[in-house]
């Protein structure tokens, strides 16, 4: 197994988050914590482990890991590690008890010379090990009163192709440690999560025609949404999960509709002779921005969710912005900044407000697409290509860093999370 700061590529290490932590409002310095395991017991899956949640603390932007590797017992020597300047120490064991995997975490605060956390999480199977890592990371995050992480424990669901017309749906963690393909046979594209709790998806499968379909991945049980002869995808769901952004395109041309899934209503958001797709919802849903070739070039508009309401330029810059998501007020897209005929091209990522002029660039080189939000809009998760490497990457915005966690050969259609 690579270690996880083997495949973790710090781009930026600039700090500039707001003082939230209560450690940085008095002033003082973001807490150093060591994590490690013992060797002993189920030692190869508790290093997994402990790399995963030193990768994870990293990632939060609120501690400055260290890597205690391999420690001979579960407790600790607290001036020792007063003496290294070391605030917080997590050890990791595992043991097996009956055919079950138990993970316990030990936490010490150092300046307080007492434990803080002593807690255990039952694995019933060992390939969802990087969730507990994810789970240690989030209550240590929550001992500090730092901002929320719980991000972390969330699946990736995305449709990576296989074949010449053929891609399955699968589940993974933001780090891509795990992976379960759950959606296979023919091309499965577009998935998006049916509401927060992640048991079900839409995604779109190729038919007779392009198909929307519900999955329940807990059950395997599906039921066909609708379907269109030229395009159909979901692009937003309402917070609710009550109404969802579709692209149709029922007349060769795509426009977006609004489904609402109580009555199965659809009604008809745009209506342009070129190309509208990628509906998300805002201004607290009762607006959308989209993409559209209005400009004679891909780029980003804005209207109210009503036919006759006009659709109103958001972005007057980049040759090609064609793809985008939105949180809130905040959307983010995905701009071409080069024209080159026959080699690659740059898309670099940018950040901007529907409210006011806030323009911000998050991605300096290669090609970068397919922007997504996190569920509490702290963080936007990408797609990176460069001349080596393709890569998920995650930015997050409050503390100016960003992750690359190489794909491996798996070529990703669309994702969500």
């Amino acid at each position: 197994m690579r270690s996880f700061f083997g495949i973790m590529v710090l781009i930026s290490g600039l700090f500039s988050a707001d003082a939230t932590i209560d450690i940085v409002k008095s002033g003082q310095k973001t807490p150093k914590v060591e994590i490690g395991y013992v060797a002993s017991g189920e030692s190869l899956l508790a290093k997994k482990i402990y790399k995963i949640l030193l990768g994870d603390l990293s990632v939060s932007g609120h501690f400055d890991p260290v890597d205690g590797s391999i420690y001979a017992q579960d407790t600790i020597d607290f001036g020792a590690y007063r003496a290294k300047k070391i605030d917080l120490v997590g050890i990791v064991r595992v043991i097996k008890e009956n055919k079950i995997l138990k993970v316990s975490l030990l936490f010490y605060d150092n300046n307080s010379s007492s434990l803080k956390i002593n807690k255990t999480y039952q694995l019933t199977d060992s390939a969802l090990y990087p969730f507990v890592a994810h789970k240690m990371a989030i209550d240590i995050n929550s001992y500090i009163k730092a901002p929320t992480i719980a991000w972390m424990n969330r699946y990736v669901v995305y449709a990576q192709y296989t074949g010449s017309g053929q891609a399955n749906i699968v589940l993974g963690d933001y780090t891509l440690t795990y992976n379960r393909t759950i959606v296979t046979g023919g091309l499965n594209i577009f998935p998006k999560w049916v509401d927060s709790t992640q048991k079900e998806i839409y995604f779109t499968k190729y038919l007779l025609r392009p198909t929307i379909i519900k999955y329940n991945i807990q059950t395997g049980s599906s039921e066909q949404i609708i379907a269109s002869d030229g395009m159909a995808a979901v692009s937003d769901v309402s917070r609710d999960g009550q109404k969802i952004l579709v692209t149709l395109a029922p007349k060769h041309q795509s426009d977006i509709y609004l489904y609402n899934v109580a009555n199965k209503e659809l009604t008809q958001l745009t209506k342009y002779s070129g190309i509208d797709v990628s509906g998300y919802f805002i201004d607290n849903e009762r607006s959308m921005v989209f993409v559209s070739d209005r400009s004679g070039y891909a780029n980003i508009y804005s209207k109210r969710l009503d036919i006759d309401a006009p659709a109103e330029q958001v972005v007057y810059h980049g040759r090609n912005n064609n793809s985008i998501t939105a949180y809130g007020d905040y959307v983010a897209y995905s701009s071409r900044e080069s024209d080159n005929e026959f080699g690659a091209n740059t898309f670099n990522i940018y950040l901007i407000s529907t409210k006011t002029d806030y323009i911000r660039r998050l991605t300096a080189i290669g090609n970068n697409q397919m922007p997504r939000f996190s569920k509490d809009g702290g963080s936007v998760m990408f797609l990176k290509h460069t001349s080596g490497q393709t890569a998920l990457g995650v930015i997050r915005l409050d503390y100016n860093k960003s992750y690359l966690f190489p794909l491996n050969r798996a070529s990703i259609q669309s994702f969500d999370w």
